[in-house]
C-alpha cells in the first residue's frame, strides 16, 4: 500500500463505470494516485471494458500520468497523474463503446489543462446505456456551458451498436476556474422539439414513423403546444453501420431543457421506439425538476469542482447521481446536501442538490 494513494472501491453504489471516470477525472485534477479495485464488480462482465480503457488511456496521456492494470477485464488499476496539458488526444474504443462517456472522462480535466485540447473520440454515437451524442449536443452542452466554459463538439462520423466506427472531434480551451450554477426555476415548456433518425440500410419511413408515434404520445399530455420533430436520414458518408432512434427535447420558458430518447433495434416496432422517448420526457416534466434524469449525475463533477455554491432541482436522485456525489466528496473538499423541495404541489417529488464546490483554480492560467 503506497501511503498516499486513494483506495477506491469500484463495486459500491452504482458500481459501473461512472466511478472509474469520476475518480480518474479527479484524481488527474487533483493531483491525486489513486487505486480503484473491484471495477464493475456488479457487472456480467466484470471489469474493464474497451470504452473504459480507452478513455483511461487518454486520461493517462492529458496528463503524462501512469496506469498500471490497463488491459480488458482488468478489475483494479493503479493511476499516477502528471501534469495536464492540452493538445491533440485520440481516444479509440474499437467497439461500440460510448464517446459521449469518453466525453465525460476527458472533459473535466481538459478545463484545467495548459493549453487548449482537441479530442478524437470514436466509438459508438449513439449507444445503449449511455447518452446519445444528439443529447450531448442539444442537451448537456448549452446547460454544462453556464458553469462559465464553452466547448466545440462536431460529429464527423456516426457509429452504431454493434461495429461504432463513430468520431467525434471536441475541442475546448482552458478555464481559470468554474463559476457556480444556480439551476431552481423550471418555469413553463415553451416549445418540443427533436430528431428522428435512420442510418445505413433503414428507409426514412422509419424515421417518420417514430416522430409521428412520439408527437401522438405527447398530445395525450400536452396538447397547445408545437411540436417538431425532424425524421432524418444520416448522409453515407457520416454514418458507419445500420441504426435508428429519436430524441425529444423540451425547452422551458427558464431555459431549462430536459428530454427522452430511445434506440431502435432489429425487430423492434418504431412505434414503440417514438412512444419510449416521448414518455421519458413526459415522465421528467411531470417531478417538475429543471434537469432530467440523464443530465442530473453528469452536472455533478462541475458542482463540485465549481467556486462557490450551486444549487440545482432536481427529480428523485438517481443511484448514478448518489454515487458522483459519493466520490467527488471523498476526493473533493467539496460539500454536497440534498434536501426534499418544499414544493407548493405535494404531487411533485422534487429535490435540490446544494454543493459547495472546492473552487479548483488553474494552476497554469
Amino acid at each position: 500500500m503506497d501511503g498516499d494513494r486513494v483506495e477506491i472501491d469500484g463495486g459500491i453504489m452504482e458500481g459501473g463505470g461512472q466511478i472509474l471516470r469520476v475518480s480518474t477525472a479527479l484524481s488527474c485534477l487533483l493531483g491525486l494516485p489513486l487505486r480503484v479495485r473491484r471495477i464493475r464488480a456488479g457487472r456480467s462482465q466484470p471489469g474493464l471494458r474497451p470504452q473504459h480503457l480507452s478513455g483511461l488511456e487518454m486520461i493517462r496521456d492529458l496528463c503524462e500520468g501512469m496506469l498500471e492494470g490497463g488491459e480488458i477485464g482488468s478489475t483494479e488499476i493503479t493511476f499516477t497523474p502528471g501534469k495536464i496539458k492540452g493538445g491533440t488526444h485520440i481516444a479509440d474504443t474499437k467497439t461500440a463503446g460510448s464517446v459521449c462517456l469518453l466525453m465525460q472522462v476527458a472533459m473535466p480535466c481538459v478545463l484545467f489543462a495548459a493549453s487548449p485540447a482537441e479530442l478524437h473520440l470514436k466509438g459508438g454515437t449513439n449507444a445503449e446505456m449511455a447518452p446519445q451524442i444528439d443529447y450531448t449536443v442539444m442537451v448537456f452542452k448549452p446547460i454544462v456551458e453556464k458553469f462559465n466554459f464553452t466547448f466545440n463538439c462536431d460529429i464527423k462520423r456516426r457509429g452504431y451498436y454493434p461495429q461504432g466506427g463513430g468520431e467525434v472531434v471536441v475541442q475546448m480551451s482552458p478555464v481559470k476556474e468554474l463559476s457556480p450554477i444556480t439551476l431552481t426555476e423550471r418555469g413553463t415548456v415553451t416549445k418540443i422539439y427533436g430528431r428522428a433518425f435512420v442510418a445505413g440500410a433503414l428507409p426514412i419511413k422509419l424515421a417518420k414513423d417514430m416522430a409521428a408515434a412520439a408527437v401522438r404520445c405527447i398530445r395525450k399530455e400536452i396538447r397547445d403546444l408545437y411540436i417538431s420533430i425532424q425524421p432524418v436520414r444520416e448522409p453515407d458518408d457520416q454514418a458507419v453501420g445500420t441504426g435508428s432512434g429519436i430524441i425529444v427535447v423540451a425547452e422551458t420558458s427558464t431555459g431549462c431543457l430536459l428530454a427522452g430518447s430511445s434506440l431502435g433495434k432489429r425487430g423492434k416496432n418504431p412505434d414503440k421506439v417514438g412512444i419510449e422517448a416521448a414518455e421519458v420526457l413526459l415522465k421528467n416534466l411531470k417531478h417538475g425538476g429543471t434537469v432530467d434524469d440523464s443530465l442530473q449525475d453528469q452536472l455533478i463533477i462541475f458542482m463540485a469542482l465549481a467556486k462557490g455554491v450551486s444549487r440545482v432541482k432536481s427529480g428523485p436522485i438517481t443511484l448514478h447521481t448518489q454515487t458522483a456525489i459519493h466520490f467527488a466528496e471523498q476526493l473533493t473538499k467539496a460539500k454536497f446536501t440534498v434536501t426534499k423541495s418544499e414544493e407548493e404541489d405535494p404531487s411533485k417529488d422534487t429535490y435540490i442538490i446544494e454543493c459547495q464546490g472546492m473552487g479548483m483554480m488553474n494552476p497554469n492560467l
